[in-house]
């Protein structure tokens, strides 16, 4: 059976980690098209389509977003908030994939909506078999919400 192309956004600032998720998706052969924003004010243009990215065909709606919490600018938290408080796109599942095992944190995601929490760790092979762990589970095993059209 043929995957559907489920969007994919990333919210991440490094461009090491955001290289390393991006060469573990490609060698895990998930067919998602991948969109990044490096900053909490980007995503939400990204998910508003404001901005630069007011074309809905070249910028979907996510099936799933992965984010940071320690962003510049808005960060990780605020837009979990903004996303989770918007009745159109509170049903997107959020990943938060950060540095922060800060059990406050941890809480306080899970209280505002995330779908999950995971801690980045420091290993790239680490890195690599959770990334790889995610995937199967949010792309192969799980069934997504239904994404709109705008």
């Amino acid at each position: 059976m043929k995957q559907s192309q489920k969007p994919l956004l990333i919210v991440e600032d490094s461009d090491e980690d955001f290289a390393a998720l991006s060469r573990t998706i490609a060698k895990a052969n998930i067919h998602s098209s991948i969109y990044r924003c490096e900053d909490g004010e980007d995503a939400l243009e990204f998910l508003y389509h404001e901005g630069a990215y007011q074309d809905p065909r070249m910028y979907p709606r996510p099936a799933l977003i992965l984010l940071d919490l320690n962003l510049p600018g808005t960060d990780g938290r605020d837009v979990l908030n903004n996303l989770k408080q918007d009745a159109e796109l509170r049903s997107i599942p959020v990943i938060v994939l950060t540095t922060s095992s800060n059990p406050k944190d941890i809480e306080s995601c899970y209280r505002q909506g995330a779908s999950g929490y995971l801690v980045k760790p420091m290993n790239l092979s680490k890195l690599r078999q959770l990334v790889e762990t995610f995937l199967e589970y949010w792309f192969r095993t799980v069934e997504l919400p239904p994404m709109a059209n705008n």
